[in-house]
């Protein structure tokens, strides 16, 4: 057999290459969902404002002419400094079910890592949150979306064997979308609305959606300043993740909370289930590809709850309870069968209200892993 050989990506043709590898590592496995090109030229090329602050290195291992693996290292100096640590992030890291595969190519991170002065290695992470994290534990099968990292058991195998610990664990929930609202909590959300004089924004058009986009961003940055390795977005992510996620945005699944000044307090934003679209598109808007994705904007029978916090000043007062009352409240009207959560980080207030107001069911469990280097 052929010895593996690990190369630096440099080129653009190379990038390709990289970015299109788990495509075809896992092209019949019925719950990937191939990313747009698009998407992933924007984060690992100079396009992407993240590396203002950041520094990344890419490898992929080859045995013989074939690709059998590939790697990102990322180095996020705000993450380290705001958390006081000196990490080396892995992501966009698949290979083939081959442990020596997998060593080198960390291995390569890892020594890169060294060579910048870091002390630990973690990951999978992207550049920010808002980027694909945290490896599947539980529930391999189960349905991924277009914002979560797809993984066999073999990676989590690999890992562990490697030494690699687990900081952090994720839940996602899956959440039967018909439900009523209980009556006990139309009536406590009521009252909350009275108190605080709060309201809940209803848009009419997606016009009136984006003077409240930046907003939005600042909230997350508010509402997730906790959260494990978190840093505030910076305005050119800002304006990158508006123009990403906002034209997906659906009018009845933005469960906006405002204050008396029009300060945003609360959100749930959820977009339509796009995974079909996504597969058909194969990673590519062109030639039809968009024409999958903006027919499944209009015709779907699943949401995916993409984002939602609630602004650290009102949290603990119930707030996270009215968006998704109003989210609800359009799901039946919309006839929509399923709400999928994204990861939320296990004991986060956000998934107390599926374990005891909404019938859901936990359906994945996820993490990230960390070694001292």
């Amino acid at each position: 057999m052929e010895s593996i050989v690990i190369k630096e990506v440099n080129k653009r043709s190379d990038i390709r290459a990289f970015i299109k590898f788990p495509n075809r590592l896992f092209k019949d496995v019925p719950t990937y969902i191939p990313p747009l090109m698009g998407d992933e030229l924007g984060l690992l090329t100079d396009k992407n404002p993240s590396l203002d602050h950041c520094d990344l290195k890419m490898w992929m291992a080859y045995r013989g002419k074939e690709i059998v693996g590939r790697v990102a290292g990322i180095i996020n100096y705000s993450v380290n400094e705001r958390w006081n640590k000196k990490a080396v992030r892995f992501g966009w890291f698949d290979f083939i079910e081959d442990y020596d595969v997998f060593s080198k190519l960390l291995d390569q991170v890892v020594e890169w890592g060294k060579s910048k002065g870091m002390t630990e290695a973690e990951g999978p992470f992207g550049f920010t949150d808002m980027d694909k994290e945290c490896w599947v534990i539980e529930g391999f099968d189960q349905r991924q979306n277009i914002s979560t990292l797809y993984n066999p058991k073999y990676y989590i195998d690999f890992i562990e064997r490697a030494g690699y610990e687990i900081p952090c664990r994720w839940a996602q929930y899956q959440i039967h979308a018909s439900q009523p609202v209980p009556d006990k909590v139309a009536r406590i959300n009521e009252l909350i609305l009275q108190k605080y004089h709060l309201r809940i924004l209803k848009f009419k058009s997606r016009k009136e959606v984006y003077p409240y986009a930046r907003k939005f961003f600042y909230t997350i940055n508010a509402a997730f300043s906790d959260l494990y390795d978190f840093v505030p977005l910076t305005e050119k992510e800002i304006d990158v993740y508006i123009n990403e996620y906002f034209p997906f945005i659906n009018l009845d699944f933005a469960g906006f909370v405002v204050d008396e000044e029009d300060n945003l307090v609360a959100f749930g934003l959820s977009i339509p289930d796009l995974n079909a679209a996504y597969k058909k598109a194969n990673g590519h808007l062109f030639p039809f590809g968009w024409i999958h994705i903006l027919r499944a904007l209009h015709k779907f029978t699943d949401i995916d709850l993409l984002l939602n916090g609630v602004h650290p000043d009102w949290q603990k007062r119930g707030v996270h309870s009215i968006y998704y009352a109003q989210m609800s409240k359009n799901a039946i009207k919309r006839n929509v069968r399923w709400a999928y959560s994204n990861p939320q980080i296990i004991g986060n207030e956000a998934q107390r209200i599926w374990d005891t107001t909404y019938k859901s069911e936990p359906i994945m469990k996820r993490a990230i892993f960390r070694k001292a280097i």
